[in-house]
């Protein structure tokens, strides 16, 4: 009868080891492929940053009322206090 239980109860281990190594391998494959994504959506943030400092100072040296109305309409708003 004992050994009956001890079976049951490392059978029940070793699906929930089984289950847990296939889980954590889902979790870490989702969380590479999110990082992919959060860098390649943090590069484009930055080369659209590097564009509008570009435009911004090309504007300065030559301005032009349709670029400064674009640059402020991008412009961060001011959080409310």
């Amino acid at each position: 009868m004992t050994n009956n239980v001890l079976k049951f109860i490392l059978l029940v281990l070793v699906i929930l080891a089984v289950w847990f190594t296939l889980w954590t391998v889902k979790q870490t494959r989702d969380y590479r492929s999110l990082s992919a994504q959060v860098a390649a959506k943090n590069n484009y943030i930055l080369r659209a940053q590097a564009l509008a400092n570009d435009v911004a100072v090309y504007n300065q040296k030559t301005p032009s009322p349709e670029l400064t109305r674009i640059l402020q309409s991008i412009q961060p708003k001011a959080p409310a206090h």
